[in-house]
């Protein structure tokens, strides 16, 4: 098992670096000049002397290879730079905002599955009847729904016209856990439901398959009470392709973050992506983008071992 996590780990470091070289690229490309963004938009306010002494600190006089290559070295001992348009360490910033981005994500997640896998098996099970019918009308409403839309929806009902939830702000589940989740409970309800879509389709069809095999068959056969026929044989096996979908769904918490945070004024990793953005403050831009990349591998890497642990055929190769 050890061996099996080890290449499992190392296969993740070339898609790290290919990840940072188009970061970096991208935002070198796309965000515009730096020194204009720190100048407030016009570098007539400065002197040459300083507009050259600015590019000199900035390292922007060095080829992109190696301006890559020292950003490269830097992260990789946590320096992320600082940002342009606060002077603030990136690695500070991130780490203020990580937290708070990583309660949404997670509760969120812990929703959509929540409701996601007993809805599919449902499904699955009852197959071609009205609560499959149900089931897929859910799911596809979950998926055609804007998630800005909804959050926007919730606000109305819950936080001004009934006024039962705050309908922005946060409140660390480390500082308040009432608060907390009186906090939560809009924004990672939003997030959760838009998840369950994909979620509940690929485990319908899972279990639809799996439930079809003939070792399923045999297990029915022999007298095997129908609720343990589902879980032992049908569930176990059938959440294996769930998995995949569930590895995927980590990159689109982590998009997903970026609108839901924006629409309930949260302070988070998603919202500081879009400021950095709109500031064109590439510093920050770089690192967000680079912490997001390694949760979304971390993510994948959790995945894969759960595949082994599930299917010892993956996990030794066969």
């Amino acid at each position: 098992m050890s061996g099996y996590i080890v290449r499992r780990a190392l296969n993740a470091i070339p898609v790290l670096i290919f990840v940072s070289i188009l970061v970096f690229a991208l935002t070198n490309v796309m965000s515009g000049d730096p020194v204009e963004a720190i100048s407030g938009g016009s570098e007539a306010s400065l002197t040459p002397e300083a507009i050259d002494q600015l590019r000199e600190e900035l390292g922007l006089n060095d080829p992109l290879p190696v301006q890559y290559l020292n950003w490269l070295r830097a992260a990789v001992s946590g320096d992320l730079g600082k940002s342009i348009t606060t002077n603030r360490p990136v690695t500070e910033a991130i780490l203020d905002r990580l937290p708070t981005t990583l309660q949404l994500a997670l509760v969120a997640w812990f929703i959509g599955v929540s409701i996601s896998i007993p809805l599919g098996i449902l499904a699955g099970v009852n197959r071609n009847t009205w609560i499959d019918h149900l089931a897929t009308v859910l799911a596809l409403g979950g998926v055609a729904m804007p998630a800005f839309w909804m959050g926007l929806m919730f606000i109305l009902m819950f936080g001004v016209w009934w006024q039962v939830l705050p309908p922005s702000g946060f409140v660390s589940v480390f500082d308040d856990p009432a608060q907390a989740a009186k906090y939560l409970v809009l924004p990672a309800v939003t997030l959760g439901l838009h998840q369950t879509g994909s979620l509940t389709r690929q485990m319908r069809s899972s279990m639809v398959e799996v439930l079809s095999q003939d070792y399923v068959r045999t297990a029915r056969a022999k007298g095997l009470k129908e609720r343990r026929v589902i879980i032992m044989h049908g569930m176990r096996n059938a959440m294996l392709p769930v998995l995949t979908v569930l590895g995927l769904q980590a990159g689109a918490l982590v998009g997903g973050t970026v609108v839901i945070e924006q629409v309930f004024a949260i302070p988070g990793m998603g919202r500081l992506a879009l400021t950095s953005v709109l500031s064109q403050d590439i510093p920050v831009i770089q690192g967000v983008v680079l912490v997001s990349a390694i949760a979304v591998l971390t993510a994948n890497l959790v995945t894969d071992l759960l595949y082994g642990v599930l299917d010892p055929r993956i996990r030794h190769g066969r």
